[in-house]
């Protein structure tokens, strides 16, 4: 795994312990797990990080903290990982989860306007809840769940082929 790479933008573990946004947390940031680059708690971040991503609420990033350090994940990792539905991807990717909880539901679906306004949004979300949540719920899951294990196994595939790769060259 490319360790120096992630180790390049990490914060530093005491930064993390001191950080006043996450005081409320005690001393549960005082996990080193919070912070190593292990294949267990890289792929509980990555499975974190996209399952709060497909969620639609605001303080996505505090919810994936708060899993995070519950489940000893990498922080870091979590909460960058929300940052996939960003401004500029948020309306495509919630539509899709809106086509996903219609088709689960059963329900007709709404045609995506040609502009985007606010007004649409709000008349989306009093009407059509229910099938947004439901299919951001199930989007989540599988989408955590095909992030964990394309973590491990890429994670075990690395390994082996370093592995491999040391030997052929003691050889």
């Amino acid at each position: 795994m490319p360790r120096r790479f992630f180790k390049r933008y990490m914060p530093h573990p005491d930064r993390l312990k001191t950080h006043k946004s996450l005081r409320f947390l005690g001393t549960l940031t005082h996990d080193p797990n919070l912070l190593h680059l292990n294949r267990h708690s890289v792929s509980r971040a990555m499975a974190i990080g996209l399952f709060w991503a497909m969620i639609p609420m605001p303080l996505q990033m505090l919810a994936a903290a708060l899993c995070a350090v519950l489940a000893r994940a990498n922080l870091p990792i979590a909460v960058g990982l929300v940052w996939l539905t960003n401004p500029l991807t948020m309306p495509p990717v919630f539509y899709c989860n809106y086509k996903v909880g219609a088709w689960l539901l059963d329900t007709p679906v709404s045609p995506m306007p040609m502009e985007l306004s606010l007004a649409w949004v709000r008349q989306m979300l009093n009407s059509h809840w229910q099938p947004l949540f439901l299919g951001s719920f199930v989007v989540g899951i599988v989408v955590a769940v095909l992030g964990y294990v394309a973590t491990q196994s890429y994670w075990r595939w690395w390994v082996g082929r370093s592995w491999r790769k040391r030997q052929m060259d003691r050889r």
